[in-house]
């Protein structure tokens, strides 16, 4: 246990984040998620696991240590829903008012079509599986800076 880091973050979870650099494209996925196949292309080359929680917990606990991109508009993205794009399930929405509390202020994340989600993680520096069990609980977020002090 280290003090100030949640403790829901492992040891291979917090080393990933650390390494991660401006811009680099963290991926969430459900318990649903091919994570295993599409963590092979991506920077760490296999899949983190995050399997006791849901995309909420584990969301909140990444949010903890991780600062968004505020430079680009898809700072964090959701997978959508087929057929109904618009749609933000309830998982979604657990997500979104945590961005929206890390942030201090509401910032929508923005909708990415499966397929081209699907792309995003490959491309990905990681991807970290979750336990969430509910559809569409499958979330990006783009690692942003720490600005220097005074």
């Amino acid at each position: 246990m280290l003090k100030g880091i949640d403790n829901r973050l492992n040891a291979e979870v917090l080393a990933c984040l650390r390494a991660m650099g401006h811009g680099d494209v963290l991926i969430l996925a459900d318990s649903n998620f091919p994570s295993e196949s599409v963590a092979r292309t991506t920077v760490t080359g296999r899949p983190l696991r995050m399997e006791n929680l849901t995309a909420a917990e584990a969301a909140g606990a990444i949010l903890s240590v991780l600062p968004l991109d505020t430079f680009v508009p898809d700072f964090a993205g959701r997978m959508e829903v087929v057929g109904a794009p618009q749609e933000v399930p309830p998982v979604q929405a657990e997500v979104q008012a945590l961005i929206d509390r890390a942030e201090g202020r509401p910032r929508p994340m923005v909708g990415i079509e499966r397929f081209a989600f699907y792309d995003m993680a490959r491309r990905s520096f990681a991807v970290i599986q979750t336990g969430e069990r509910r559809f569409y609980g499958c979330f990006m977020f783009r690692k942003g800076v720490i600005p220097p002090e005074g």
